[in-house]
């Protein structure tokens, strides 16, 4: 797959369209299962509230994932993130009752040489900013 996003048709300064992506406990379930990560603040209320959490939280990796998935739908094609780092400022708390939403949106902050773009990602979640220095190198068309 190429990306579908072409080098020559993005600036410094450009910002990419936001995206929400719905997080409720069945994702936590099922991201639980696919990476092993069974500790029971991703999935038991009680448990989360017992060790001072506000409730159930989303998995850092599982936040950090949508940011991934963000720039691999701008960009159109997986292959193209070359680099990408986050940090963790805040938990997605994902209540029983409707879940949480994740918005996220990107920049470009720079355009290199090798047809590579740094994209800056701010994640909220409740208005909260749950990632931190989020970056994505893309390599584009």
């Amino acid at each position: 797959m190429t990306a579908k996003v072409k080098f020559d048709e993005v600036n410094v300064g450009d910002e990419l369209p936001a995206q929400t992506y719905h997080v409720d406990r069945a994702n936590l379930v099922m991201y639980a299962g696919a990476s092993g990560d069974f500790n029971p603040i991703h999935w038991r209320e009680s448990f989360a509230k017992q060790v001072g959490l506000p409730d159930v939280i989303a998995h850092g990796m599982y936040t950090m994932a949508q940011g991934g998935r963000y720039v691999t739908d701008w960009a159109g094609d997986p292959g193209a993130v070359v680099d990408y780092g986050v940090r963790f400022s805040a938990p997605v708390v994902v209540p029983d009752e409707g879940g949480a939403d994740l918005e996220i949106t990107g920049k470009v902050e720079e355009k290199r040489d090798d047809n590579t773009v740094v994209v800056a990602l701010t994640a909220r979640s409740v208005g909260q900013k749950v990632l931190t220095r989020a970056k994505a190198v893309v390599r584009l068309a």
